[in-house]
């Protein structure tokens, strides 16, 4: 098995997966100018995967530099993680994660993301199906014998072919993590861990905050250090997710309350010097704001431009006049409109 967890270089300290930012162009810029400990792509939902939602691969580009980089996946069909855990070892991923964290109403209501919470045989079950995908993928099953759908089997031959994902992968296990909450509406992060220790994950983050909480208020770091006693005792990697503001709080974090490191994630939005580089003056900051806008075109020429706005406005922060620029570029639509803007 290729459990990169057992030789990773501490402090570990990751780029959490943010729905709808961390996306490939998003970071590329994070490795281009500094570079975390390990890196998850966007969470993708098993069932439009197995139903043969091809424009789900989207979130699956990624670039050899963003190694170790782990391929996140949500849903609540079982059978359907078999199938995303087989896919994702054929594009070539150093881990599968899974999401039993969201709070979002839409996700968590169906009983994903953090709704798993609530039903701990079904969150086992799934990490089961999981494991065993990754085991026959290392094993030699093809995606057809998988179960695959057919046309996410052509679109995986065609990103190969175009060079966003690797050309082939190795037959190996990769290991399988979690990232999920304290709880539902109260704290219940020690049993949680102990149910999902059961079913042996490499590697388990945790966030600060119930699903109740979403993002509000403080994260709960005590809450989380008592959670990664219990996860060290099983053997399990623990990481603290929530307001992990800068590199140095990582570490004090890190070194508090006994974590085996961090995943930062609103943090880095328009900061992708976070992880070690010094954020340079505003001129060469907007330079880098354009040169993001142009890689999301060059990776994702087919999707409205209108995705790139929040990020630009990331960039703006700190500085004189940065709100009036920020408010400019929520309505540019190409690249040629940021030249004008930062004329």
């Amino acid at each position: 098995m290729n459990n990169f967890w057992k030789n990773i270089k501490a402090p570990v300290v990751g780029l959490a997966p943010m729905d709808g930012v961390t996306d490939a162009a998003f970071r590329h810029m994070v490795c281009k100018y500094s570079k975390p400990s390990v890196i998850f792509t966007e969470f993708t939902n098993v069932e439009g995967l197995a139903r043969g939602a091809s424009v789900m691969l989207r979130a699956f580009y990624y670039g050899k530099e963003e190694r170790p980089i782990i391929g996140q996946i949500y849903g609540v069909e079982v059978e359907s993680y078999y199938k995303a855990a087989v896919m994702l070892c054929s594009m070539g991923f150093d881990g599968v994660d899974i999401n039993m964290g969201c709070p979002v109403n839409k996700v968590a209501r169906k009983g994903s993301g953090a709704g798993l919470i609530k039903t701990p045989a079904l969150a086992k079950k799934i990490v089961k199906a999981t494991k065993k995908g990754v085991k026959d993928w290392a094993n030699g099953v093809t995606l057809k014998e998988a179960g695959v759908h057919e046309n996410i089997i052509e679109e995986c031959k065609r990103l190969r072919k175009i060079g966003v994902v690797p050309r082939s992968a190795k037959r190996q296990e990769v290991p399988v993590s979690i990232k999920t909450r304290i709880g539902v509406d109260k704290v219940v992060a020690g049993n949680w861990v102990k149910h999902l220790a059961e079913v042996k994950p490499a590697m388990i983050t945790m966030h600060g905050r119930t699903l109740k909480q979403a993002y509000g208020g403080k994260a709960d770091w005590e809450v989380l250090a008592k959670a990664a006693k219990v996860a060290h005792e099983a053997g399990i990697v623990f990481l603290g997710n929530g307001d992990v503001d800068s590199m140095e709080d990582a570490r004090v974090k890190i070194a508090e309350y006994g974590v085996d490191g961090v995943l930062a994630g609103r943090a880095v939005m328009g900061n992708p010097w976070f992880f070690g580089g010094k954020p340079p003056v505003i001129k060469q900051r907007l330079k880098v704001a354009h040169e993001h806008a142009r890689i999301f075109k060059k990776i994702y020429p087919d999707v409205p431009f209108v995705a790139m706005r929040k990020h630009l406005a990331w960039y703006c922060k700190g500085f004189e006049g940065a709100k009036q620029l920020r408010m400019k570029f929520m309505k540019v639509n190409t690249l040629s409109d940021i030249s004008k803007v930062l004329v």
